[in-house]
């Protein structure tokens, strides 16, 4: 056998999963961050359509942060149940205000001195979730949106509103986990703010990986592996790598079939692993970078500039703001 060719069975390399990415390179455009992404994850729509989702990024003042929280709508009275969030969190932090539409309140508190203590995003998580919740993100710049099915679902969060700089959506094919809102792309890099993933494939070592981290204090909401890359892309910056550099790490300590997009408050990038099983297709030109499993996504907001390229195996980019 071809030491080269990954052991993987026809199930683990036929598409599944789309993924998709967009970037303003000065800082916006005419149309709004939420609108491209909901347009790219409505044609990746065919490529699983159990969960879509977005990691949306703005600018909030400083010193403010915005909570995206799953209530689950259809648990019992939603307003008692933000009420009792916002007191707990009212205990640890200041909050300035508090909604919600569909399954999800965003809660946005202000006066944080110090959006990068880890360990005050860990007391703010504690008391979210103390209220049998989970909190599906914390940034002063990003904001998760997801539900189960497809990307029509986040109507109802008025996603395509939102005016940003970039971000990352996902359109879900369950293939191990169940499906679940809390299982749906993207996942937040907790406790660190302002970071998060989506992936296609599937990862072999995620467990041990898991297990790791979770010795060293980090916690997860899911067993999900795409949590897991995350995590280790937040821990390499903590360590003082640069965004780069943490996803070429990235591509040794990662095993299994991975195409998967970052973002963090400063920008957005991607990794490809070592046997390039996973699709992706970049379109850029002076204005945006767009990003996605299949070009008929990047053809809306093609133009007769755009220069359009499939990244090879090992392949690692990235662009800030």
């Amino acid at each position: 056998a071809n030491p080269d060719t990954p052991n993987y069975s026809l199930s683990e390399i036929e598409p599944m999963c789309g993924i998709a990415g967009f970037f303003y390179k000065n800082g916006g455009g005419e149309v709004p961050l939420g609108t491209r992404l909901s347009d790219m994850a409505t044609v990746l729509g065919s490529r699983g359509l159990d969960s879509t989702g977005m990691a949306l990024y703005g600018d909030l003042p400083s010193g403010h942060l915005a909570l995206r929280v799953h209530l689950d709508s259809a648990s019992g009275d939603t307003e008692a149940l933000l009420s009792e969030v916002r007191e707990r969190v009212g205990e640890v932090a200041t909050v300035a205000s508090a909604q919600y539409s569909g399954n999800i309140a965003r809660i946005e508190l202000e006066g944080i001195a110090d959006t990068g203590d880890l360990e005050h995003m860990t007391n703010i998580t504690h008391a979210v979730e103390s209220a049998g919740v989970e909190l599906f993100s914390i940034g002063n710049a990003m904001e998760i949106v997801k539900d189960v099915g497809p990307a029509s679902e986040l109507a109802v969060y008025d996603v395509g509103a939102f005016s940003g700089t970039h971000g990352i959506a996902h359109t879900r094919l369950a293939t191990e986990s169940r499906v679940d809102i809390c299982y749906s792309h993207p996942f937040w890099a907790r406790p660190f703010p302002d970071i998060a993933v989506v992936h296609n494939g599937q990862l072999t070592n995620d467990n041990k990986m898991r297990r790791s981290f979770q010795r060293r204090g980090y916690e997860f909401l899911t067993t999900n592996d795409s949590e897991v890359i995350a995590v280790f892309i937040a821990d390499r910056l903590r360590a003082g790598a640069s965004l780069e550099e943490a996803l070429t790490d990235s591509i040794e300590v990662l095993d299994g079939t991975f195409t998967y997009l970052v973002a963090t408050r400063e920008g957005i990038g991607f990794a490809k692993d070592r046997f390039s099983t996973k699709p992706l297709i970049i379109a850029e030109d002076e204005g945006f970078v767009a990003m996605a499993s299949e070009e008929v996504a990047l053809t809306p907001v093609m133009t007769a500039n755009t220069k359009v390229h499939e990244p090879t195996a090992r392949t690692v980019r990235t662009w800030h703001r």
